[in-house]
């Protein structure tokens, strides 16, 4: 049998894209492209909305799993996905010692979500502080003078509170408990800032959708969530009092608002976080997820995750725009590019 040597090249090229240490992606010289990415659950409403769009313009498939930021950071250091996706950046020493890379993808925010009968959506109002307190357990009613002072003229129920966190390592913890530690000095001393906590309180759900699922089901809860999730569960949400005092409601412009305050283009390997910022429209639990990417993977694989993103960049505005992510400006993407060619050579 003869075999046309160029088909077989081209065939080889393709195998060779699917492995990061050999697991991470799997491809078909003939179906497209296939990645795997795994991690922050916060960005799996984009990613989703990006990858189905970019499998039907390109034929190119882009398997991500919502399994939480530190699975995402934990799966990308041993080279089982193409990427990993945190919403926790990690700082460039650590970036440096694992041979990894990290760039932004988009801005978000995350909102407290409540199931209280008889309270609307954005009715109720709550600050940093009384959150803290809520979440070190010392606020255990929903009428606590502290959360009534805050809504004069709400008539809040006498229920008892549970309170509900992420059970998995996240990014959303992290950019929660990195607000309450800026908010709440007893915060910061007993509990801190990380992907996971120990908790002095509450009951644990796996990833935005577990905290959302238990939040519908237990009257009188409380939890945190990406923005996205509450659009799609249509869930009751609360307004926050921001760091210049105002009242504010979630939103795309306060997650921009908030990303205006840093500079991503002038900071090493954009290292940034977006919580408690000033100004009126400020929106103080807001984020951002960054893609780690392994200098260690083929080049390959390397050249096709950078190719989804840059596609995402460049053609997904609207899209994320629609679930009120924040896209990037050209200014931070044409510097994300040239990071990319310093640091993988493309």
């Amino acid at each position: 049998m003869k075999i046309n040597r160029r088909s077989f090249a081209k065939a080889a090229a393709a195998v060779a894209v699917a492995g990061v240490f050999g697991t991470g992606a799997i491809t078909s010289a003939f179906a497209g492209v296939s990645l795997t990415g795994a991690g922050s659950t916060w960005v799996y409403p984009l990613v989703a909305k990006w990858s189905a769009a970019y499998e039907k313009q390109t034929g190119n498939k882009v398997n991500y799993q919502s399994i939480g930021s530190g699975g995402g950071i934990a799966q990308i250091k041993a080279g089982t996905v193409a990427f990993g996706a945190s919403d926790m950046p990690l700082k460039p020493e650590e970036l440096e010692k694992e041979g990894l890379i990290q760039f932004p993808t988009a801005v978000a925010g995350e909102d407290l979500v409540m199931n209280l009968p008889g309270i609307k959506p954005g009715e109720l109002i709550l600050s940093g502080p009384v959150v803290a307190d809520i979440y070190l357990g010392k606020i255990k009613k929903w009428n606590d003078p502290a959360i009534a002072k805050l809504n004069p003229g709400v008539k809040l129920p006498d229920m008892n509170i549970t309170v509900v966190h992420r059970s998995d390592g996240s990014g959303t913890t992290f950019t929660f408990a990195d607000y309450l530690s800026k908010v709440s000095p007893e915060w910061k001393e007993k509990v801190g800032a990380n992907t996971s906590l120990n908790w002095p309180t509450g009951v644990g759900g796996k990833g935005n959708e577990g905290v959302a699922a238990y939040v519908q089901r237990i009257p009188g809860s409380i939890g945190y969530v990406e923005y996205a999730y509450i659009l799609e569960n249509k869930l009751n949400y609360a307004r926050m009092v921001n760091r210049d005092g105002k009242v504010v409601s979630p939103s795309l412009k306060g997650f921009q608002d908030a990303a205006a305050h840093v500079d991503f283009n002038k900071a090493k390997d954009f290292y940034v976080i977006l919580t408690d910022h000033t100004g009126p429209d400020t929106w103080p639990i807001s984020g951002c997820t960054w893609q780690i990417l392994s200098k260690k993977a083929p080049k390959a694989t390397n050249e096709e995750v950078t190719k989804f993103f840059l596609w995402g960049f460049e053609n997904g505005q609207s899209m994320a725009e629609s679930i009120s992510f924040g896209p990037l400006p050209k200014s931070t993407v044409d510097v994300i590019k040239t990071y990319w060619k310093t640091n993988l050579g493309i």
